[in-house]
């Protein structure tokens, strides 16, 4: 039991590690399974259409439904182009907001992406189907040698004797198909690298307090979870009581509309203040009647954390 115990805790510590590791490596395997069963070179002049379309399509429609299952994403756009909030939505102000809070979104929804490219170039197969198609290619290695030069590296990717042949004299497609591959891990991990090392160089509180930040997020996240569903609950409850019983409703006081977009905005950090959430805020300005609850913070992508722990509810 102790070890179980170990075990669920360390996966709640590194569950973000955990969870791409877990889509990479479904990526992975996904993109085996496409290029040992369902990719056939058509060897012909249609080569490069079709094999950089398997390597690029499918990131491309992982990288659309990285957004989508982005919760922050929705959070993000809910409500903004109403016309109530249309001079706020097409401000200066908002743009460059909206931009700033794109990239870490952005990066989070590249990792199947460029997973998938990543194992594809390793493999090989839809980089030296689409490469042998391509004029680049064409004119590199069969520069004043015919037509049938041109026909036989058409052929080359269905042909393992005549790849071997071609081979011999000139660079392996497969080579350099490979050698990009490593190429875009060693820049990914290096740009994952950098990236966390200035987001903790830049983070405006201490390690300690950070590591409580986390806690504080995901308790309120879950407490709010709870005291939503046991609401909403006990009003579903009195509304089918009051339909079906004939009778008047009684006072059931509910957060308003107005209340709902107040604690639903994304949250920024002013180091003037310690609030650890959006709610917080909300809570400690007089449920965001105070001017302070419409300061603006500095740090919008440091503590991203505190809007996925709300955005996931």
């Amino acid at each position: 039991m102790d070890k179980l115990q170990k075990a669920v805790d360390f996966c709640i510590r590194h569950q973000t590690t955990l969870s791409y590791s877990i889509v990479s490596l479904l990526t992975a395997a996904i993109e085996r399974i496409f290029s040992s069963v369902m990719f056939k070179c058509p060897c012909n002049s249609g080569n490069m259409l079709y094999g950089f379309s398997f390597l690029l399509a499918p990131a491309f429609i992982l990288l659309l439904l990285g957004y989508m299952v982005n919760t922050r994403s929705w959070r993000l756009f809910t409500g903004t182009c109403c016309p109530e909030n249309k001079p706020k939505c097409c401000s200066w102000q908002a743009c460059a907001h909206f931009c700033q809070l794109l990239v870490p979104m952005t990066a989070k929804a590249l990792v199947a992406p460029l997973t998938w490219i990543a194992v594809a170039l390793l493999g090989a197969n839809f980089y030296e189907c689409g490469a042998s198609g391509s004029n680049l290619t064409l004119s590199r290695f069969c520069k004043n040698k015919g037509n049938y030069c041109q026909e036989e590296l058409y052929k080359m990717p269905c042909d393992k004797e005549l790849s071997a042949k071609i081979s011999s004299e000139w660079l392996s497609l497969q080579a350099q198909s490979q050698l990009m591959g490593w190429f875009l891990i060693a820049s990914i991990m290096t740009v994952a690298l950098i990236s966390t090392c200035i987001t903790h160089c830049c983070s405006p509180v201490s390690y300690l307090q950070l590591k409580f930040w986390k806690i504080y997020s995901k308790k309120e996240h879950e407490l709010f979870k709870v005291k939503a569903k046991e609401h909403a609950t006990n009003l579903a409850e009195r509304n089918t009581d009051c339909f079906f019983e004939a009778t008047d409703p009684a006072s059931f006081p509910t957060p308003s509309n107005e209340d709902w977009q107040k604690i639903s905005i994304l949250y920024t950090f002013n180091s003037q203040e310690q609030y650890y959430s959006t709610l917080h805020k909300y809570v400690s300005t007089n449920r965001g009647k105070s001017a302070k609850f419409k300061e603006e913070g500095q740090h919008l992508t440091v503590l991203e954390f505190v809007d996925e722990a709300q955005a996931s509810i």
